[in-house]
């Protein structure tokens, strides 16, 4: 097959969002490490999604960070950008003046959210998305010395204190820069592969690690199971559910024939490729009910679907509601005061 004629993957977009008393290295690290990442995945695949990486602000001023080094935003946030990934760093000591001096993040986020973006917050940076309202009744962790006021300030929020990673979605949250750190392999390893995140560790960490996992708070983990080709092919449909997938192509990407993969496939997990597709698409649909306000044709489209209507017809059987009664059901409990 001529090079030309491989679809090529669009790039990785990146937004770091700046704010004063910015700990600079929870703003740099993320983006060092995948970049490390694609760079290792590179020359196996030349159609490696390349990372463009944009640090963010209310304005176009310098921030400044405690240790003294300036940082220059590249952009200004507006409603018509559009990232995969949002990288929201820890602060230096009190976050609350942040909350309010950049309270024009918060609608900002609530869209971004809306269109799929993955956020990655660290420390005390994990109060934007608190203040968002994105992790209402959704667990998340913070830095040890902020537990107390932040349960306080959002005590909506299900605080996991004995946990360094939490996930919830897209929306993960890390304690530290440490355990970003550790979150960054993970998220190499879903986004640039195994090996990949191998040598993300190899160039980030001195000694031989083991998983993170027993510290870590996963609302929805790849299910265990010793088939590591099913486990990738699993990550690849949960990371491009939103797009027109055919199975077939999937079999072929993890050099099954289609009949293989499916048996495979079935017997790792007890469900065919097409099914675990239509639960991952169902769930990201059913969130998107909820949170945003996204029309029925958006979250179709955004969710996997070529029409509204296809769409609400397999959601109604699945949900037992019409997408329209599920968000009118799911908002009301959201929002009761009982």
């Amino acid at each position: 097959m001529d090079k030309s004629d491989l679809k090529k993957e669009p790039p990785l977009r990146i937004a770091t969002l700046l704010y004063n008393n910015i700990l600079g290295t929870s703003a740099t690290l993320p983006v060092e490490m995948l970049r490390t990442a694609e760079a290792s995945a590179r020359p196996k695949n030349q159609n490696t999604r390349k990372i463009e990486a944009f640090t963010l602000s209310i304005d176009e001023k310098f921030i400044t960070s405690p240790s003294g080094f300036d940082i220059r935003p590249s952009a200004v946030i507006n409603e018509e950008q559009n990232f995969d990934i949002i990288n929201l760093p820890a602060l230096w000591r009190n976050p609350r003046p942040a909350l309010v001096k950049y309270k024009d993040y918060i609608p900002w986020i609530i869209n971004q959210a809306a269109n799929g973006a993955l956020f990655v917050a660290v420390g005390t940076g994990v109060c934007f998305l608190a203040k968002a309202g994105l992790l209402d009744n959704q667990p998340a962790t913070t830095h040890w010395h902020y537990f107390d006021q932040f349960h306080k300030d959002f005590p909506k929020v299900s605080l996991k204190r004995q946990y360094f990673i939490t996930q919830a979605g897209n929306l993960y949250c890390a304690a530290s820069v440490n355990a970003m750190a550790e979150l960054m392999v993970h998220l190499s390893a879903r986004l640039y592969g195994r090996d990949a995140a191998k040598q993300v560790e190899r160039n980030f960490f001195h000694e031989i690690r083991s998983s993170f996992k027993p510290t870590s708070y996963f609302s929805d983990e790849v299910q265990q199971h010793p088939d590591e080709q099913v486990v990738q092919a699993q990550i690849w449909l949960e990371d491009n559910y939103s797009k027109s997938i055919s199975i077939n192509m999937v079999a072929k990407k993890f050099q099954f024939s289609t009949r293989n993969f499916n048996r495979r496939f079935k017997a790792a997990l007890g469900e065919t490729p097409l099914q675990y597709l239509q639960a991952v698409r169902l769930k990201n649909a059913g969130e998107l009910l909820q949170k945003s306000n996204l029309t029925i044709y958006e979250i179709a489209a955004h969710s996997g679907y070529q029409d509204a209507a296809s769409f609400s017809k397999i959601f109604s059987k699945h949900y037992a509601a019409s997408p329209s009664k599920y968000r009118e059901t799911v908002r009301a409990k959201l929002f009761s005061t009982h």
